[in-house]
């Protein structure tokens, strides 16, 4: 799975990486080196406009974890922050955003933890590591985000609507495998274009767009066990620590 990630780049260098025409400067997100679910994060996605009828591609902060527009409530959104690659076009919870609602998490790279156990001087405890591309770019996550409406509020009452998403995850390869059994995917820049197109909708050429980030060119680094709590954040969650593995 993918559990926690890190997002630090600006919103406005994030416009012009991806060619988006609609964000509201208004909208803004602090640097996050902690990403955990149910916090907002930035997804880049595409949407007709009604007036225009000319697709826009948008920059908006949603929050991680897909609440399903069936829900009853939002919080079986905490237990859907990753949609498997191997079922995500067939799964209730994801086959109708899979078709039409995609789009990219931007990140520079995502935690992922190594059991460890109890030796002398230490007790059994998870290592965190910091995976991300070797050449240090950006990474864009898949994901697809869904619309949930609360039925408690008026109709017109913008607070009504709850934008969430989910990151598409894989069989973990390279030095992301030896961490754990699951990555997440991401889109190649060549084929943004094809996977945000909310006309594009064969299951089949939308699933040979996904790929292993950095073609599986990735660095594992063992980091400080603060990034096990949620609340700590700042860039020193990154330094490296000795590896115990």
């Amino acid at each position: 799975m993918c559990g926690r990630f890190v997002s630090t780049t600006k919103p406005e260098d994030l416009v012009g990486l991806f060619g988006v025409t609609s964000w509201n400067p208004a909208e803004t997100l602090e640097p996050d080196y902690n990403v955990a679910p149910t916090k907002d994060v930035w997804a880049v996605l595409e949407r007709l406009d009604k007036d225009t009828d000319v697709v826009q591609r948008h920059l908006r902060a949603l929050r991680w974890g897909l609440v399903p527009s069936w829900a009853k409530d939002p919080s079986v959104g905490s237990r859907m922050i990753n949609a498997r690659v191997e079922t995500v076009h067939e799964k209730p919870a994801y086959r109708k955003a899979f078709a039409t609602r995609r789009c990219l998490l931007p990140a520079d790279g995502f935690f992922e933890w190594k059991p460890l156990p109890a030796a002398e001087g230490r007790k059994a405890t998870k290592q965190p590591y910091f995976i991300a591309p070797a050449d240090g770019q950006l990474m864009a996550m898949a994901g697809l985000y869904e619309f949930w409406r609360d039925r408690t509020r008026p109709d017109g009452d913008p607070a009504a609507w709850l934008t969430t998403v989910t990151i598409i995850t894989t069989e973990a390869r390279d030095a992301a495998g030896r961490i754990h059994d699951r990555m997440p995917l991401t889109i190649h820049p060549d084929d943004a274009d094809a996977w945000l197109d909310p006309a594009h909708t064969d299951p089949d050429e939308l699933r040979a767009l996904l790929h292993t980030p950095a073609d599986g060119q990735l660095t594992a680094t063992a980091v400080s066990l603060a990034v096990n709590n949620v609340r700590n954040n700042g860039p020193h969650l990154l330094d490296p620590v000795p590896d115990p593995a």
